[in-house]
């Protein structure tokens, strides 16, 4: 590999590097801002319209709940079911919701914080690996 052609991968692995970086850092960011400012609800955990009993239930299935203002508002849920904690047809998850955008909620002690750090390490690896691949260029 050429020179030049180093110090392109370098760049774009700098590049990639920072958009994975900033992207866990938005995930946290986000979070963080609507469990400060959001509004806690209730939320009912219900199978997808037209599923049938005899399936199994969805890895990310519909959340009911009514708003302040008595809105009704139904989402998918933005965290999957584990084996640990199921998200079981009928059950009720508290959850903190935007009250400018109620589809946006976070379903507390479910928050996938470790996945966001996760981006964060993720990208400050591979710039780090773009900043040594640059300085065995300079050499």
């Amino acid at each position: 590999m050429s020179t030049g052609d180093m110090v392109v991968v370098a760049v774009f692995a700098a590049c990639g590097g920072g958009v994975l970086a900033l992207a866990g850092i938005a995930g946290l960011r986000q979070s963080r801002r609507i469990e400060r400012t959001g509004t806690k609800a209730w939320a009912l955990v219900k199978r997808s319209p037209g599923a049938r009993d005899d399936e199994p239930s969805p890895p990310r299935p519909l959340l009911q709940f009514t708003t302040e203002d008595g809105r009704v508002v139904e989402i998918v849920s933005p965290v999957p079911a584990t084996r640990r904690r199921p998200l079981r047809d009928g059950g009720t998850l508290l959850i903190t919701y935007d009250p400018a955008d109620p589809a946006t909620v976070v379903v507390h002690n479910r928050e996938r914080r470790l996945l966001d750090y996760g981006f964060i390490a993720a990208g400050a690896l591979v710039a780090l690996l773009a900043l040594l691949l640059a300085g065995l260029v300079a050499r």
